[in-house]
């Protein structure tokens, strides 16, 4: 498989190793390589309902005008400046020790990294009881650890799915809406993250459920 001349050149050859590491093996027929993610909007998950089942995809609004993307077709980059340090407050002990590295795509916009949300805008009221649709992280396999989280008015976090601790773990999500969350790595390297949606008809009260979604995430040293 080769990697552009841009690509190496942009992000140098261990990102280019990660970033191979990251595309699963094609099996025969024509190759298409995934598109790469880095920097702008992107609902890394939009939750949508047609035709009676759920469906998880990814709405890229990096260009213009936006387009829907399979999860198979992406992969979300972390840059080297996420890059941060654990804060001393207990509070955020679930991202690890105090003063240690972890590399954090953060809910309030910042231009030179992704902006990744959840989506539920699809969704229109009285579809789902409660009007309610949950988002369920089953599985995260990579080089370490994953957080989602938000913070309140006063920077302290609520934390919303956390491998460290054990999955699966259950977002709900208001139809209709759309969630800017923290996604925190506590380590460089490539993750694959497992997720589902899960909802209970308002009409029927059958429940309904997605196919299982894999974001592909590699996060640069």
């Amino acid at each position: 498989m080769r990697i552009t001349t841009r690509l190496m050149l942009a992000a140098g050859a261990t990102a280019a190793a990660l970033i191979v590491s990251a595309v699963p093996a094609q099996a025969t027929g024509t190759y298409t390589p995934p598109v790469l993610l880095s920097v702008g909007h992107v609902d890394a998950v939009e939750v949508e309902f047609e035709d009676g089942e759920l469906e998880l995809g990814v709405h890229d609004d990096t260009v213009e005008p936006g387009v829907h993307r399979d999860h198979d077709d992406v992969i979300f980059v972390v840059k080297r400046q996420a890059k941060t340090t654990v804060p001393g407050d207990p509070a955020f002990g679930f991202l690890g020790a105090p003063g240690a590295p972890v590399w954090i795509l953060p809910e309030i916009e910042n231009p030179d990294l992704l902006w990744a949300g959840i989506a539920t805008e699809e969704i229109a009221d009285g579809v789902f009881q409660d009007d309610t649709v949950n988002l369920r992280v089953q599985k995260v396999i990579g080089s370490g650890q994953v957080a989602l989280y938000t913070e309140n008015a006063v920077g302290l976090p609520n934390v919303l799915a956390d491998s460290g601790d054990g999955l699966p773990d259950t977002i709900a999500l208001a139809a209709g809406n759309h969630l800017h969350l923290n996604w925190a790595f506590d380590r460089a390297g490539v993750y694959q993250v497992t997720v589902k949606a899960t909802g209970t008809l308002a009409d029927t009260g059958a429940t309904v459920s997605s196919e299982p979604a894999h974001l592909r995430f590699v996060v640069l040293p």
